[in-house]
């Protein structure tokens, strides 16, 4: 983050939780793996205008990898610039794999009651007068999913080391949403869930809180 940044908010999200805010233009939301090896499913909305929203085939199409880092930028459905990825210690977030469900759990592991990230999300976005047709393909961050030659694909192993972090700057007023992956059926947070860290700053001013 940027030296003189003020910080607006420092929360410890728990392992399985879920999280949303504004973030104001020009302010930065740092996300930190605290443990390692911890997926984050993320979402994000225009906060004036919350049909207006994430949307990854403007987002690959502009960065021309389906795999995110430093520099690149997370596009609406208006194809307007929601987020810049300004800081990045992984270096490669997923675009493909998608959010985790209890219908998904039960469709592909045959367990059953096992909610995932798209029930966080649901939550997160209820307080916001958002529901299920506000959920849309994700990013998950500090998790990759390899695409073969031939088309195969599979969640890799979490590899993430501890303190891992990405760090996106507001391109205009957005609303973020986020679950703290609970997946224990696949190999995405190593079958071990654990706590993450969220920290917005707002550089070269005074602390505003959320």
């Amino acid at each position: 983050m940027p030296k003189s940044a003020s910080v607006v908010l420092d929360q410890v999200v728990p392992a399985c939780a879920e999280w949303s805010g504004i973030i104001k233009k020009g302010q930065h939301l740092r996300i930190v793996d605290s443990e390692g090896k911890q997926a984050v499913d993320f979402l994000c909305y225009n906060a004036n205008d919350r049909e207006e929203r994430y949307f990854a085939p403007n987002t690959l199409k502009a960065a021309g990898t389906i795999s995110l880092t430093k520099g690149h930028v997370l596009y609406s459905d208006q194809a307007q610039a929601l987020f810049t990825i300004v800081e990045d210690t992984y270096g490669s977030h997923d675009t493909i794999g998608g959010a985790c469900s209890a219908a998904s759990n039960q469709m592909l592991y045959s367990v059953e009651d096992c909610p995932g990230c798209r029930e966080n999300f649901l939550k997160a976005l209820a307080p916001h007068g958002m529901g299920r047709r506000d959920v849309v393909p994700n990013i998950n961050f500090f998790m990759r999913v390899p695409v073969e030659r031939e088309g195969t694909a599979a969640i890799a192993r979490g590899d993430s080391p501890p303190g891992s972090y990405v760090e996106l700057r507001a391109e205009m007023d957005v609303l973020a949403v986020l679950s703290n992956c609970p997946q224990i059926n696949n190999p995405a947070n190593d079958y071990n869930p654990t706590s993450i860290q969220v920290i917005v700053t707002e550089p070269g001013s005074e602390v505003r809180h959320v």
